[in-house]
Parts: C-alpha cells; sequence; structure tokens
C-alpha cells in the first residue's frame, strides 16, 4: 500500500513571530485524516504570554488582546500537545505539514524544552522517522515551476494539485492542516500514476521527479526527504552567495539550515540568535 492511503495526523502552527526558536505558539490544530476512516480534528488555542509581532498578528489575525481573554495557559497548552503528538508517533502515524519540518517541529521542540525541560522526541520516547513535508515533497518533485505557476506555499501547492482554496480560513491551523494532508495525499497519488497520465502542467516541467515519491513505506520516504531538505538548502545557499543570481537578495555569508526534520537543540539556538 502507498504511503498516501495511511491514516495522517496533520500538525499547523500559527505562532507569534516567524523564528521557530524566539516564536510562540498561539494557536495549534492536529488533524487525523484519510485512511479510510473520518476526520478528527482538535484545536488549542493559546496564550502565549508575550507580545506578538504585528506581522504575525497580520497574518492569522489573532490579537493579543484575544488571546488573553480565551488563551489556554501557554504551559498547560504545550503539554497536552505534545502528549497529543507522541500518542499519535507511538501509533506510527505519520505527521504531515506544510514546512512542518522546516517550522511546525521546531517550534513545538524549542516551547517543549521552554515550558516542559524536555525535548519533542524525548517526550515522544523515540525518534520522530514518520514525518511527511508537503514542501519538501513540492519541492523535490516539481522543481523550477514558472513564475506563473507560484512558488511553494501551501496554498500555491493546493491550488497546483487541483485543490480549493478558501483565503478566509486561510492562516488558520485547522484548515492548513487539513489542506496539507490533502496536498500529501493528491502528490502521492500522482506518484503512482504513470508519466504520460499525469496534469499537463506535470508533464510541461523542465523537470519532474514524482515518481521518487512512489514509495509504499513512509520511513523510506522519510529519510529520502532528508536528502532532498539538505540538497535544497544547499542550493538555495549557494544562490544567495552569487551576486549573479542573487541580485538583491545577495548574501556572501548566507546560512540555508539544512537539517530536517528537528535542528539539534544546540544548533537551533546559535540560530535563533542570528
Amino acid at each position: 500500500m502507498s504511503w498516501h492511503l495511511e491514516r495522517m495526523a496533520a500538525l499547523d502552527f500559527e505562532a507569534s513571530d516567524k523564528h521557530h526558536q524566539t516564536a510562540r505558539i498561539v494557536s495549534c490544530a492536529l488533524v487525523l485524516a484519510s485512511g479510510g476512516l473520518g476526520t478528527d480534528t482538535r484545536t488549542w488555542l493559546v496564550n502565549p504570554g508575550v507580545p506578538q509581532e504585528p506581522e504575525a498578528i497580520a497574518v492569522h489575525k489573532l490579537t493579543d488582546e484575544h488571546l488573553a481573554a480565551h488563551g489556554q495557559d501557554a504551559g498547560q497548552a504545550v503539554h497536552q500537545i505534545a502528549q497529543a503528538v507522541a500518542e499519535v508517533v507511538a501509533a506510527g502515524v505519520p505527521l504531515v505539514g506544510h514546512n512542518i519540518g522546516g517550522y511546525d517541529l521546531n517550534l513545538l521542540d524549542a516551547e517543549c524544552r521552554r515550558h516542559l525541560g524536555a525535548g519533542l522526541e524525548e517526550i515522544c520516547g523515540q525518534p520522530l522517522t514518520r514525518v511527511i513535508d508537503t514542501m519538501v515533497l513540492d519541492r523535490h518533485a516539481a522543481p523550477f515551476r514558472s513564475k506563473d505557476q507560484g512558488g511553494y506555499t501551501l496554498r500555491t501547492s493546493a491550488t497546483m494539485y487541483g485543490l480549493s482554496w478558501d483565503e478566509e480560513q486561510a492562516h488558520g491551523a485547522a484548515y492548513d492542516a487539513l489542506k496539507s494532508a490533502q496536498v500529501a495525499w493528491v502528490m502521492g497519488s500522482l506518484a503512482r500514476r504513470p508519466h504520460a497520465e499525469r496534469p499537463e502542467w506535470v508533464l510541461g516541467l523542465r523537470t519532474s521527479r514524482f515518481s521518487d515519491l512512489d514509495v509504499s513505506d513512509v520511513e523510506e520516504l522519510h529519510r529520502r526527504q532528508i536528502g532532498w531538505a539538505a540538497a535544497g538548502a544547499a542550493s538555495y545557499q549557494a544562490s544567495l552567495r552569487n551576486p549573479e543570481k542573487a541580485g538583491d537578495r545577495f548574501d556572501p555569508n548566507a546560512v540555508i539550515e539544512g537539517r530536517w526534520p528537528l535542528i539539534p537543540a544546540q544548533a537551533a539556538a546559535v540560530v535563533g540568535e542570528g
């Protein structure tokens, strides 16, 4: 059975800023979907106890005042979220999300260390080896998309794979989590199709690697994503250090973290300080 037919646990956070080492969770959704069963959604609204960056509020629309009045205590919420994730991991259900290895899991790991005194894998009692990151999958399977086709945001990935998108609901944790699971399902389904039967925009790509996603074992897919994430980070870092390619973004000292899905805590602290 292909990995995309398994039960998935989609995880998404909205947070107080965009840097996972300093950000605080303000909302979370854990959505069990697929696998021939109904959808089960758990959500948390969290009072982070610190002021949020205005840019973050503009995205998720959860003000400091609203969270102070209606949000759960941060320490209590982090404990509940971590336990819920640990139960999913113990059951062997893959964790899925868009940029889950670049942001969400590292945000939760930092919050666990902050409030619970232990990292996420310590709380789970095992390494995370069954993670599906739709951003990593999309960048690998469909590289060099045109400007018209767009980049690799959740919205672009969803619409490129024929899914609906509601901008009013977007950036709500439950909506984004479920949409990432749907993107994963469509990508897994496409990987199983013969090349000639894939959508026109896929056939028109300069490079297409959907066949690399055609595996039955989620742990094998996880291992492949480790390499794809590292290669993508190295390529992006090289482009930023190249003045001809980078243009206004040129930075001769640019460093792009390529470890996935968790950055070791000591390294994450150094990245956060930068």
